[in-house]
C-alpha cells in the first residue's frame, strides 16, 4: 500500500496492493492494522454505496455538528473526486484538492471529518464506495455550491446531472462560520 500526502493536512490519496493472475484478482480494500501502520487511524462507524450514470455530480457536502470523514474508493467506472478544507483554522482553509479514481487503478482518497467531498462521474456507469467516521444526520447536512468561483474546481465535464438541492448551495464566502463544520 503507498499513502501520498495531498495539499490538503489530514488527506491522503492510497493506491492498494492488487495482486492478480490470469484468474483475476484480489485485494484489501480495508484493513485496520495496515492503515494504522501507515498513522491512518481513522474510526469508520458506517459504510455507503452510490450508483450514478455518467455526468452526475454530486456533493459538495458536509455536516455542521457532526463532521464527517471519508475513505472513498471507486470500484465501477471512472469519478472526479473532489474534497474542499472547511475547517476555518486550517492553512488550507477553501482549498480543493482532486483526483480522478477509477476502478481500475484501486487508489482510494481518504478526507478528514471538515473537507466537503462531491463527485462528478465519467463513465457510462459508476459504482462508489464509502467508509465514513461519523453517521449521516440528514437534518446536519449542508453544503458548498459546486461551482463555486473562489473555489475554482474545473470539473472535466461541462453538461451536468445536478439535483435542486445540490444546485442552490451556497457559495463559502456567503456561509457564516457557525454554519461550517465544527471541529
Amino acid at each position: 500500500m503507498k499513502v501520498t500526502k495531498t495539499a490538503i493536512d489530514g488527506a491522503y490519496l492510497i493506491d492498494l496492493d492488487v495482486y492478480g493472475d490470469k484468474r483475476g484478482f484480489f485485494l484489501e480494500s480495508y484493513q485496520q492494522k495496515r492503515y494504522a501502520e501507515h498513522r491512518l487511524d481513522a474510526k469508520f462507524v458506517q459504510d455507503n454505496r452510490s450508483f450514478s450514470l455518467k455526468g452526475v455530480l454530486r456533493g459538495l457536502h458536509y455536516q455542521i455538528k457532526h463532521p464527517i470523514g471519508h475513505l472513498i474508493y471507486v470500484t465501477h467506472g471512472s469519478v472526479f473526486d473532489v474534497g474542499v478544507d472547511l475547517r476555518v483554522n486550517s492553512p488550507s482553509f477553501g482549498k480543493h484538492i482532486a483526483f480522478t479514481l477509477t476502478a481500475e487503478k484501486n487508489q482510494q482518497l481518504l478526507l478528514p471529518a471538515g473537507v466537503a467531498h462531491g463527485y462528478c462521474t465519467l463513465a457510462q456507469e459508476n459504482e462508489i464506495l464509502y467508509k465514513c467516521t461519523e453517521y449521516y444526520y440528514p437534518d446536519d447536512e449542508a453544503g458548498v455550491i459546486w461551482n463555486d468561483p473562489d473555489i475554482g474546481i474545473e470539473w472535466p465535464i461541462s453538461h451536468l446531472v445536478i439535483n435542486e438541492r445540490d444546485a442552490a448551495f451556497p457559495t463559502l464566502k456567503s456561509i457564516v462560520p457557525s454554519r461550517l463544520p465544527q471541529i
